[in-house]
């Protein structure tokens, strides 16, 4: 896992490109010839992925070097996107690194010739901001490249090309997959929400709220110990995120998984910290209500907190945004997992919560959660999954966005037939233990 991290400080360049290829490849989010990255270095030169080069395989010496000058170094030629992305850069000092590609949501969005609405998830309108829209121009082309540029100087860094794809850019890297990868979800679950119902928008004050949400830093551990038992939790919560990320579970910009360690002390995520690329010392000890000096757990610590002290039998807590399950999230549609006997028996019945009961203050989740009732859906927000060992929690967390896209599946060709009561109570007398 460690090789897999994407350090843009450290990083040549063209590593940095090959890692980030790969992630959008195995994700489904491009094709094997579609799709480019680069990154503007100090002296002004342009790295890009090459063309007509397999993205399934894409290594860092395929990328290419097009040199201020223009001097092309490398084995292979350039993107034939090129043009564009050296437009941005000419006009959008700011942004360092551009991802374009031909993920399927977002290309729902560009045939339809609309854009996603970001404010349907907080951090999706924090991390994506509105949207741009480039009318069609010939892939390649230099009118395509304006087009494109015209809509970067509007502010936007992200931008919906008709009847093609996406383009991002940002800061570095790390955080243009981190929009790139946030707006796919957006797109997908807005997709999916239209499936079941009709998605909800947050106001201006429901998302000002939610940013206003920083809880006080908690005081530092004066003396911190990493025993061999917290050591290997760490690996564990690393391992667990990273199989996440892989699977399309949870996202570089949202995320949060923490394990019990001793007593009501555990060990959580930072925040602000892309969740592909955690680290076992990015992982924040939280002990006696104090954390680990110099590291900031996630902003719903407290929450955590509140679930351990309240419930012993508990011992693991992820919360994520995964597409089918904000589907219900964002549209406020029952998830009803009557579906099979393992979802109810894993799962039972899912609450749905209003937008911010999960903010810091309020003890409404506490209240619901426990062994029986394992999951939370957050509208507009999040799910939330709790378990004994973190990998049970994680199962649980797959069999909910399982059963949730069977059901979104299903709405194209008839309604759920659900369990009836008395199948559920016979499942309840031979599986479920008091």
């Amino acid at each position: 896992m460690q090789n897999d991290i994407l350090n843009t400080k450290l990083m040549h360049p063209r590593d940095q490109i090959a890692l980030v290829m790969l992630r959008i490849y195995r994700r489904g989010l491009t094709t094997t010839s579609g799709g480019n990255i680069s990154i503007i270095d100090d002296n002004g030169d342009i790295w890009i992925s090459p063309s007509a080069v397999d993205k399934g395989k894409l290594q860092p010496t395929d990328i290419v070097c097009v040199k201020k000058d223009g001097t092309i170094i490398g084995c292979h030629k350039p993107s034939s996107e090129f043009p564009f992305h050296k437009a941005i850069y000419q006009i959008r000092p700011d942004i360092r690194a551009i991802i374009h590609a031909h993920p399927p949501a977002l290309v729902s969005f560009s045939i339809v010739r609309t854009i996603p609405n970001t404010r349907v998830i907080t951090q999706a309108s924090r991390v994506c901001g509105p949207v741009g829209y480039a009318e069609y121009e010939l892939p390649g082309s230099e009118a395509l490249g304006a087009k494109i540029a015209v809509e970067f100087t509007k502010g936007y860094k992200a931008v919906i090309m008709e009847n093609h794809g996406t383009v991002v850019g940002g800061a570095d890297l790390a955080d243009t997959f981190e929009r790139f990868e946030t707006l796919e979800l957006c797109a997908r679950t807005l997709l999916y929400g239209k499936a079941i119902g009709q998605p909800n928008y947050l106001t201006d004050k429901q998302i000002a709220d939610s940013e206003a949400q920083v809880p006080a830093p908690l005081p530092e551990i004066e003396n911190v110990t990493h025993p061999s038992d917290e050591r290997e939790k760490r690996k564990e919560i690393c391992d667990i995120i990273q199989r996440a990320c892989t699977q399309g579970l949870m996202i570089s910009s949202y995320g949060t998984v923490s394990t019990r360690w001793r007593g009501n002390d555990f060990l959580i995520t930072p925040t602000d910290v892309p969740r592909w690329d955690l680290t076992l010392d990015d992982i924040v000890q939280i002990k006696g209500g104090k954390r680990e000096p110099g590291k900031f757990p996630s902003r719903s610590t407290h929450l955590h907190q509140q679930i351990y002290a309240s419930h012993p039998e508990i011992n693991s807590i992820i919360l994520t945004q995964s597409p089918y399950l904000m589907a219900y999230a964002v549209t406020g549609e029952t998830f009803n997992v009557r579906t099979i006997p393992e979802s109810w028996i894993f799962l039972q019945d899912v609450s749905t919560l209003d937008f911010g009961e999960h903010f810091t203050g309020k003890d409404v989740i506490p209240s619901i959660i426990n062994k029986h009732n394992p999951a939370i859906i957050i509208k507009n927000s999040c799910v939330l999954v709790a378990g004994d060992k973190l990998l049970q929690t994680f199962d649980y967390l797959e069999v909910a966005e399982f059963s949730a896209k069977s059901l979104v599946m299903c709405a194209s060709i008839g309604s759920l037939v659900p369990i009836n009561n008395e199948q559920v109570e016979e499942l309840r007398h031979a599986f479920v233990k008091e």
